[in-house]
């Protein structure tokens, strides 16, 4: 097989890839191979249960999210494929306390069929709540002819502020609202200089000439709103942030907690500038920061990119997003 990819064969990506989370982690995470599942290692104490998941290849998301703080478990899929409804089913039985678990699910059609799918299956033995994570304004109004906007970088907010509630003991119900709060203030909107290509493939799942960029993109690999001439990062941050001020959920006066996201093979040098960058094009907007994070977080693979996502901050927000966390991925 020619591939382009560090690994052996790319059926058997999620499950190697497993196998080595674990040995990196042996004491933090236990990695269930059948039906495969994360979950935080040791015995899970009575709190309200978060779990995730997707397909392989948006990595750290997220199964380096789980720990303290965060989620409980997260399940993997194929590259790009939403995991099963018996995985997700399993995955929550091995992590609820009896208090109840919410389901984050990225709005995409597979995930939203399959985890639904195992919210039904585990009607009468386990209360679950599912919040839907639809933050890409790229897709507002079903523009690529999907169920509109697709779950992408706000994610994370998501998982980290309901992971905070979650270990302060709020209940089901609470965290439940809260989550779809963080969602309903949140927008994302991402560029690429080149698109990533999936394992087993040769060719990227979208060409570009070396002066274009894509903007708009998604995380699995789908084109954006239109390709257009390359042009200078701060340039091109000031056309993600005024797209994501009209998008409707951020307004100039409010602060934000802003993420700046690398797609997979963007250094943390451009990530670094363009984080300067959205401080300046906020300021200059109106719009103060209350927190910023920048790091490879939601990945498309090998994609040289990055998204930005704005989630107009309120105190309750702040406050647990300051709480601890202690994930392979992310700890304060």
């Amino acid at each position: 097989m020619t591939t382009r990819h560090f690994i052996n064969e790319p059926e058997n990506i999620t499950r190697e890839a497993l196998e080595g989370l674990q040995l990196l982690y042996p004491g933090t995470l236990v990695c269930h191979r059948d039906p495969a599942y994360v979950m935080r290692a040791g015995r899970p104490r009575p709190k309200v249960a978060l779990v995730s998941g997707g397909g392989a290849g948006h990595e750290p998301l997220h199964a380096r999210f789980v720990g303290a703080g965060m989620l409980d478990a997260a399940v993997p899929g194929a590259v790009f494929s939403s995991p099963t409804a018996l995985q997700v089913r399993a995955a929550v039985e091995a992590v609820e306390t009896g208090q109840g678990t919410l389901l984050i699910v990225k709005n995409y059609t597979g995930d939203m069929l399959n985890f639904s799918i195992a919210a039904e299956l585990l009607t009468g033995s386990v209360t679950t709540e599912i919040v839907v994570v639809d933050d890409d304004l790229a897709t507002a109004g079903g523009a690529d002819g999907g169920p509109g906007r697709r779950g992408t970088a706000g994610v994370v907010a998501v998982e980290k502020i309901c992971g905070a509630a979650a270990e302060r003991g709020r209940s089901l119900a609470d965290i439940a609202d809260l989550g779809r709060r963080v969602v309903a203030a949140s927008s994302t909107l991402g560029v690429a200089l080149r698109a990533g290509t999936p394992p087993g493939h040769l060719r990227p799942s979208f060409d570009l000439a070396a002066d274009e960029i894509e903007f708009g993109v998604g995380i699995h690999g789908e084109r954006g709103r239109g390709t257009r001439p390359a042009a200078p990062v701060g340039v091109l941050v000031d056309e993600l942030v005024e797209q994501l001020i009209g998008g409707g959920r951020v307004d100039p006066g409010d602060e934000v907690i802003a993420i700046v996201n690398g797609l997979g093979a963007t250094h943390e040098l451009e990530l670094a500038i363009a984080t300067r960058e959205l401080v300046r094009a906020l300021d200059e907007r109106g719009i103060g920061y209350a927190r910023l994070l920048a790091g490879s977080l939601v990945t498309s693979f090998d994609m040289h990119g990055l998204s930005i996502t704005l989630v107009r901050a309120t105190d309750e927000f702040v406050d647990l997003w300051n709480d601890p966390v202690s994930t392979p991925a992310l700890t304060w």
